[in-house]
């Protein structure tokens, strides 16, 4: 227990690693993040790529998490993801947390990883920060868990 606890604090210490509750929608890459895929929607074809729209999870927050192309095959429930340079932002109106051209996602373990379900920050609304306009800041919850992916009864 100790040695995980040690192993998951080097870890988001030597990556610069964000919990998941604490990301913002932004135009650049720069999430750094490790998650486990909870669950994986069909893949659909958007132009030339296959897409598909993922729920991950830590221990602090969910969110949607897009795959493209061959990480549609590449990633199955229960793996622990490690993000890096990902991107959370707007595509065709869905707030998505992706690897987009410069990110990374890779596949680091699978099963043993501590999530909650919610708050889920794919379904928040959000703003431009009045200090800030280059900013966002959390202005409503549109609904406290996925809507792409309910709770089961």
């Amino acid at each position: 227990m100790y040695r995980n606890l040690l192993y998951w604090w080097w870890s988001r210490l030597l990556h610069k690693m964000v919990c998941l509750k604490d990301i913002v929608p932004a135009a650049s890459n720069n999430v750094n993040a490790e998650f486990i895929l909870l669950d994986k929607g069909n893949p659909t074809k958007e132009g030339q790529e296959r897409t598909c729209v993922a729920l991950v999870a830590d221990e602090t927050a969910a969110v949607h998490f897009q795959l493209w192309g061959s990480e549609c095959d590449a990633f199955e429930a229960g793996d622990i993801i490690r993000l890096s340079n990902g991107i959370f932002s707007f595509h065709r109106n869905n707030l998505l947390l992706r690897a987009g051209k410069r990110g990374k996602a890779e596949k680091v373990g699978e099963f043993v990883k501590v999530f909650v379900e919610t708050p889920n920050m794919s379904e928040i609304r959000w703003g431009p920060d009045p200090q800030n306009p280059k900013k966002f800041i959390q202005e409503a919850v549109i609904s406290p868990h996925s809507r792409m992916f309910p709770p089961l009864p």
